[in-house]
């Protein structure tokens, strides 16, 4: 039983496992905010360039 418990105490797979979920989801995280920061600013430019389109076309 104590070599059961020694071997349980050394294996460490399952830290590196939610160490590297831990890390995906960082990024997930980071991806996400600058993909809506980049939208955001997107959407704005497409406005500008539509309203600019539409005051410059001819009656």
């Amino acid at each position: 039983m104590f070599k059961l418990i020694k071997r349980f105490r050394k294996n460490e797979s399952g830290a590196t496992a939610i160490e590297y979920g831990l890390i995906a989801a960082l990024v997930g995280i980071a991806i996400i905010t600058g993909a809506s920061a980049l939208g955001s600013s997107l959407s704005s430019t497409f406005s500008y360039i539509g309203t600019e389109l539409d005051g410059a076309r001819p009656n």
